[in-house]
């Protein structure tokens, strides 16, 4: 009778409870609900899950909320059944199950050898205790341990610094921490999900179960996947002490990642139907789990193709665009220059195995062909190889993480179609359908920029004569090359219509000015149409580390613009002096030159007065200064004359 009774509860539809479901919100659990209510909640529920493996403060709610449900058994109104979802961290420290073969893993029907980690000793303690619990009356209150490997997918949780890193490629090689041989048993978070349902849905008599994949990579396999995928290829092995360095890892997190088991879950193989998703492991499935990174996370690429005429201002809108939206600007000359360097090492430093030497022997062989042909073209390349060089750097990680904004390429439409073709395949209901070979790497925006010949002209003409040099405006070739342009938009077949068939409408944009507040307006019309950045939002280190250089920024050119003051009135004081030195001389030569003038003219008076006046009127006075009369004057007056040499 109870058996049938059993299976009827089964199949009802059941509430369930899952602690920690996000930090946001766990948050104000002990703010806005007290234990009893969290119980009273709990007793509501028939299916109760707690999960530990992320956050160590939830092991002590975790052994009350067993504690108390168990305590309440005789208040149950129907069966409940608790779920520990635990870590393999618990086993982390287990002697090998065979000293003589180590390879022979680990299995959840000997759960009762497991030896944790040392910061792990309340985990295993917890797991002890519900286990302990169920066997009280098991048909009414049921308890399951699932130890869950390190969980991936869906956008990651402990492996999210690597995804990360090799995503945003500011570094040249992803750090593997420690020497990186460890097995780290995983699981998919989606899988783990798939494992529980079916204890909820089919509760299987062992009560302990491990949820784990049937990989057995290393952390090192782990990483350069990773990387491979994502990033820049290459990892570089750290002392694993290096990791406590990294923001944002907690020290649980840090002892994930140093596990070494071999493990397999037997129960949960044989006793339940789960829907694998990734049972082979993340190095198997990488293309899927990266998808769900990109996908759950927004890191969506935006892809974007400015076109336009000569001198339309279509490299400045593209620098603007990678700048606002943190995009890599992909130029004909910069691709091509890059993919010759990137050879040129390739060759260089070319290891002496076989691989090595067949990827040394295709980069030489390539790096032959592009020197060689733009030999022949004068410095340019071919259609066929620019293509290939262009669609090489657009399916590189870094333009397929974020994206990029290809600057004035194609310029025609086979150019277009060479680069981003597609082939039309049937599907199994007969239906065409369209499977880009380049389909990563096609605009999701097409920019047309456009202006009058005359605008352009004198754009040209008003530019400086470095840029008129870089960009090859001489105007008789500028002239040459805008009607180029114009005579090839007349085609049947242009680039734009190109993006037609594919539906990519253009966004038509006419450039009439050069002034500020137009480009200000132009280009919010641009961040309008693409919508919102779709990257990594900084964290509270980046923000600050940006503030502090903005700040230095600031402290640097107010220091420069109070140098540049200072030297300015010392050049303006410098200049008065000289000023006042050259006024002065002026002076002292004009007044010079006006002596010498009144010399000059004086001079016939002086030699008239000197000769017939001076002598007499000189007598005249010291004979007066000799007789000291009563009036001087009349005796100055009397003498003179008397004694007049004229006076005949």
């Amino acid at each position: 009778m109870a058996e049938p009774r059993m299976e009827q509860l089964k199949q009802l539809p059941k509430r369930v409870f899952i602690n920690y479901i996000d930090s946001y919100a766990s948050k104000y659990i002990a703010k806005h609900l007290n234990r009893d209510e969290l119980l009273s909640k709990l007793m509501d529920c028939d299916v109760v899950i707690y999960n530990i493996t992320q956050h160590a403060e939830q092991v002590e709610e975790a052994l009350w909320a067993v504690s108390a449900l168990h305590d309440e058994m005789g208040r149950f109104p129907g069966p409940k059944m608790f779920i520990l979802v635990s870590t393999v961290m618990t086993w982390a420290c287990s002697k090998p199950v065979d000293p003589e073969d180590l390879d022979l893993p680990f299995t959840d029907e000997i759960f009762w050898r497991r030896q944790a980690h040392p910061n792990f000793q309340q985990h295993i303690d917890l797991e002890k205790r519900v286990v302990k619990m169920g066997k009280t009356n098991k048909m009414l209150f049921s308890t399951y341990v699932v130890a869950s490997g390190l969980q991936y997918g869906m956008g990651e949780q402990v492996l999210h610094y690597f995804f990360k890193t090799s995503w945003l490629g500011q570094e040249h090689k992803i750090p593997v921490f420690g020497d990186g041989n460890n097995i780290v048993p995983m699981i998919h978070i989606n899988d783990l999900a798939s494992v529980i349902r079916n204890v909820i849905e089919h509760q299987p008599d062992p009560y302990y179960l491990l949820a784990v994949d049937y990989s057995n990579n290393t952390m090192e396999d782990i990483v350069k996947t990773i990387a491979s995928v994502l990033g820049p290829g290459k990892i570089q092995k750290k002392p694993f002490e290096d990791a406590f360095l990294i923001h944002n890892w907690s020290v649980m997190e840090i002892d994930s990642m140093q596990v070494n088991l071999r493990m397999e879950g037997a129960h949960v193989k044989e006793l339940l139907s789960v829907n694998w998703l990734c049972d082979s492991g993340l190095v198997q499935n990488i293309e899927l789990v990266v998808e769900e990174y990109r996908q759950t996370r927004g890191l969506l690429p935006i892809r974007l193709c400015v076109l336009g005429p000569p001198a339309v201002g279509k490299s400045t809108v593209s620098k603007q665009i990678c700048e606002h939206y943190k995009l890599h600007h992909i130029t004909l000359k910069e691709s091509i220059s890059e993919t010759i360097s990137q050879l040129e090492d390739a060759v260089k430093s070319a290891d002496p195995d076989a691989e090595s030497e067949d990827s040394a022997a295709e980069a030489q062989e390539l790096l032959s062909s592009l020197k060689d042909n733009m030999e022949q073209n004068g410095g340019l390349l071919d259609d066929q190889l620019l293509v290939k060089v262009l669609k090489d750097k657009l399916m590189s990680n870094p333009c397929r993480n974020q994206g990029f904004v290809l600057d004035g390429f194609p310029k025609t439409y086979k150019q277009a179609k060479e680069l981003f073709y597609a082939e039309e395949h049937e599907s199994e209901d007969g239906a065409a359908m369209i499977f880009s070979h380049s389909r990563r790497i096609i605009p999701e925006f097409v920019l047309c920029l456009d202006a009058s010949d005359a605008f352009l002209k004198d754009r040209v003409m008003n530019l400086p004569e470095k840029l008129v040099q870089e960009h090859n405006y001489e105007p008789e070739r500028f002239l040459r090359r805008l009607a180029r342009y114009r005579e090839s938009n007349l085609d049947d077949e242009t680039v734009v219509h190109y993006f037609d068939e594919l539906d990519i409408s253009p966004l038509y944009l006419e450039i009439t000015s050069v002034d500020e507040p137009d480009c200000l307006l132009l280009m919010q019309k641009i961040f309008d149409t693409v919508g919102q950045p779709r990257n990594y939002d900084p964290s509270i280190q980046e923000v600050e580390e940006e503030e502090r250089r903005k700040a230095e920024e600031r402290m640097k050119r107010d220091a420069q613009e109070k140098a540049e003051e200072e030297r300015r009135e010392a050049e303006e004081a410098r200049h008065r002096a000289a000023c006042w030195e050259e006024w002065t001389k002026g002076l002292e030569r004009e007044r010079q030159q006006q002596e010498e003038l009144l010399e000059a003219e004086s001079a016939p008076m002086r030699n008239y007065l000197m000769e017939h006046v001076m002598p007499t009127l000189t007598q005249g006075l010291i004979e007066c200064c000799t007789a000291q009369p009563q009036d001087p004057v009349d005796f100055l007056a009397e003498y003179l004359l008397k004694n007049n040499p004229f006076n005949y």
